[in-house]
């Protein structure tokens, strides 16, 4: 059986769809029979960092063929001129190959769109995985008179690539109404993010002695999605003395951010590569997770949360809807708050325990491997039966 594999990121991008997609192609790859094309992009998350990756890479039964795309800035007409090279480029390379089945992961709906042209092309079965409703987030993320011209031909978009699709996997539980009210007639699973090998049997490390400073870490990206900066110049000021933050990452709102801080307890630092990530969370007291005050994103469940709780340490974040409901529910020393709320991240953060907590029966039920080695088999499934 042959399967292509559309992801916008792969390693050694530093990005959940990256880390996501690649620990599913290495499950495919221990499938029996099974050969897999990926054709995804060269490194490209951040303008500010940049990893080593080759245009073509064939490891066993797993041909990797990277797209080389215009330098950007995380701008929207950015991102634009990007996906459309990916788009022409990818509908080129896969040309002239066939396969059994098209499998696209996509948080913002147009690396699935490719895979429902591929799909049809091909006159294959398509299977989805789906990361975020990107017309659901364009009315919060966008200038409203720009979203009101977008949505209806996004809309139209993401009907035919829903419509197109014979299996589509949600990571996220709270985008269950969304989809089933409108794609009632399509197979679905839910096979969350999870916790990858790089962050199983981690050493205990306590937090620093009450006497000393301690850090609020925050680790990714830094765009309008997060909404850093509407919560941490205000929260760093109300905190008690003592505390330090630090923020790791890119994105469109990093020169946002650093203007709005105007005091002395706020670090802001360019991404780093995960071994050094890891580091960074073992030696932080309390990881920093928030998300903007957005309808869209009372839904989804952010990968970063399973990073943080696989470290023990304490987890403080500002999110509402599903993932507040899913971290009071599954993640013990965590505590939640209301976006944009620094009076309730102060209270929430004096609720915390400043201590290495045991979470191994989260990380048992949420081990990335173990998830993707279930939705592999679904997708092998889906090729088989057609």
């Amino acid at each position: 059986m042959r399967i292509l594999v559309l992801s916008f990121y792969f390693k050694p991008d530093l990005c959940a769809g990256s880390f996501r997609t690649t620990a599913l192609v290495e499950q495919l790859k221990q499938q029996a029979g099974v050969e897999v094309d990926v054709v995804t992009t060269m490194p490209n998350r951040y303008a500010s960092f940049s990893a080593g990756a080759t245009s073509d890479e064939i490891d066993g039964a797993i041909k990797i063929k990277r797209v080389e795309l215009p330098s950007h800035n995380s701008g929207m007409v950015d991102q634009i001129r990007s996906f459309v090279t990916y788009y022409r480029q990818a509908k080129k390379l896969v040309k002239h190959q066939n396969y059994d089945v098209v499998f696209a992961t996509s948080s913002r709906l147009f690396t699935a769109f490719l895979g429902a042209t591929v799909a049809k092309d091909k006159k294959v079965p398509l299977y989805l995985d789906i990361r975020d409703i990107f017309v659901d987030t364009i009315k919060d993320v966008l200038n409203p008179h720009l979203a009101r011209v977008l949505k209806p031909l996004l809309s139209c978009v993401e009907k035919y690539t829903f419509r197109s699709a014979n299996h589509i996997n949600l990571v996220s539980r709270g985008f269950e109404g969304y989809f089933k009210s409108r794609y009632p007639d399509v197979k679905y699973t839910w096979y969350t993010n999870g916790i990858d090998d790089e962050f199983l049997d981690l050493p205990v490390k306590e937090s620093s002695d009450d006497s000393a400073s301690k850090t609020i870490l925050y680790a990714g990206n830094v765009g309008e999605g997060q909404g850093l900066h509407s919560i941490i110049p205000t929260f760093a000021k109300r905190v008690p003395s003592g505390f330090e933050f630090k923020v790791i990452g890119d994105g469109g709102r990093k020169q946002l951010l650093q203007s709005a801080i105007d005091s002395n307890n706020v670090e802001l630092l360019p991404p780093v590569n995960r071994a050094e990530l890891i580091q960074k969370y073992l030696d932080a007291d309390v990881l920093f997770l928030h998300l903007n005050d957005y309808d869209a994103f009372r839904k989804v469940l952010p990968s970063k949360v399973f990073e943080y709780a696989a470290t023990g340490k304490p987890i403080l974040a500002g999110v509402a809807g599903y993932a507040a409901e899913f971290i009071r529910a599954e993640v013990p020393n965590a505590q939640v708050f209301a976006p944009g709320d620094s009076e309730g991240a102060v209270e929430a953060l004096t609720k915390l325990s400043m201590s290495f907590t045991d979470r191994r029966a989260f990380i048992e039920k949420y081990t990335r491997n173990h998830i993707m080695q279930n939705m592999s088999e679904t997708i092998v499934g889906l090729g088989e039966r057609e």
